[in-house]
């Protein structure tokens, strides 16, 4: 077992929370040992072109490399993922045996792409997921080999692939367990309008069914899906888009609350299963559950852009404030915010569409790609979006940033 030479921070996750977190404590005046730990060999690299740009350029694309500020001095630990956490020892093992210990630790690793059911026999070969840099370039070859491609979840990333695939020519099927695509992100109103998109473009889809099992060739690579209401549905590359998993597997045994996402309170540190705050250890992005004051305080793990951005800077000053009460920030208290492009209509949104309990439609204009709804929850605004409508956004952020005022000015808690 070897041993790192010095204590410092370590931030576990080489991506975009993470590498945002590193900037963040030297901004901050973090002058001591800093390391930066990643499970994939590549330098930090944005994520969204994965399922645009990338399945799409004409030649081979380029990574979307995140710029690392001059004079970060890391220690970069690439390639090696994170397999134990030992708070007790605060030391933090990697998958070659290299046990690193800590003063402070940022937990920025992010999710996983979901996979095929274990229960169930495993996919043939041309059964793709998208979450990494490796998983874009060998979907992108399989396209480009055109065909027909099956889509098996109709969520954000999954229409972003059918849309880049139509876009390539193929010939795309969308398969959608709920009634509307997108229905339990932004409501069956948004999902009718994004699924009207779709077909539009040539994309057939197939909503409230899923994909039972897997038909092959001979030669044991994919043929076809069959569904749930007995449709079969031929294909020579099926992409599994079934959402994310926080990447939290390597928790295990540490005594961290991790059920969903690593539990944090509302200052980003991090819970033990007993809800008690460990100290010196926090989390950000698509790994953390945290409480949204939108929703009644409710802890959600949010998968977005801007979330990643905001909770690592967040992070990274709740850890270096330590337990100084004089220093600490109040409670994380962002408007959540995401985006996504189909087929050249620009899906914009802001808070939290899918804690609400009732929308209202503005604005429903399908031939003019234009579309604005209001989502509630007890009566009160959680969230908006819109489509061709970019500009009406900003009354909806000022009303729910009047909303997480009193949050954002609460002061840290005192020491105890």
């Amino acid at each position: 077992m070897r041993t790192g030479d010095r204590r410092g921070l370590i931030v576990v996750g080489a991506s975009l929370a993470g590498l945002r977190a590193a900037r963040t404590l030297r901004e901050r005046g973090f002058t001591g040992a800093l390391t930066i730990v990643g499970d994939e060999p590549h330098p930090p690299y944005d994520r969204p072109p994965l399922s645009k740009r990338v399945l799409t350029a004409p030649g081979r694309p380029s990574r979307a490399e995140l710029p690392v500020p001059h004079g970060l001095e890391a220690r970069w630990r690439l390639g090696q993922a994170a397999v134990r956490l030992d708070l007790a020892a605060r030391a933090l093992t990697l998958a070659d045996g290299t046990r690193l210990p800590y003063d402070g630790l940022v937990i920025a690793t992010g999710s996983a792409a979901r996979g095929w059911p274990a229960a169930k026999p495993p996919p043939p070969a041309g059964v793709f997921t998208l979450r990494s840099w490796d998983d874009a370039l060998a979907l992108r070859a399989a396209l480009a080999a055109g065909g027909r491609l099956v889509v098996i979840g109709a969520g954000f990333l999954g229409g972003e692939i059918a849309a880049a695939a139509r876009e390539r020519g193929l010939d795309v099927t969308l398969v959608e367990a709920a009634a509307q695509p997108l229905a339990r992100a932004v409501g069956t109103t948004a999902g009718a309008y994004v699924a009207a998109l779709h077909r539009e473009a040539g994309i057939a889809v197939r909503t409230g069914t899923t994909v039972e099992d897997f038909l092959t060739r001979t030669d044991g690579r994919l043929a076809g899906v069959r569904l749930s209401d007995g449709a079969t549905v031929r294909a020579d590359t099926a992409v599994l888009a079934l959402g994310g998993v926080p990447s939290t597997g390597w928790l295990a045994g540490s005594g961290l609350a991790h059920d969903g996402g690593v539990h944090c309170d509302p200052r980003l540190c991090v819970l033990r299963t007993d809800g008690s705050v460990v100290p010196d250890v926090v989390a950000a992005g698509d790994v953390a559950r945290v409480p949204q004051p939108l929703a009644d305080g409710e802890r959600l793990a949010l998968g977005h852009w801007t979330n990643a951005v905001e909770q690592g800077a967040a992070a990274a000053a709740t850890l270096l404030a330590g337990r100084d009460p004089a220093r600490a920030p109040g409670p994380f208290a962002a408007v959540p915010s995401f985006w996504s492009d189909l087929h050249g209509a620009r899906i914009r949104s802001v808070g939290l569409p899918a804690t609400a309990d009732e929308t209202r439609v503005v604005k429903h204009d399908l031939a003019g790609r234009r579309l604005e709804i209001s989502y509630h929850r007890a009566g009160r605004l959680v969230g908006a979006l819109t489509i061709g409508r970019t500009g009406r956004l900003a009354s909806y952020r000022s009303v729910l940033e009047e909303r997480l005022a009193p949050v954002t000015a609460a002061k840290a808690p005192a020491a105890t």
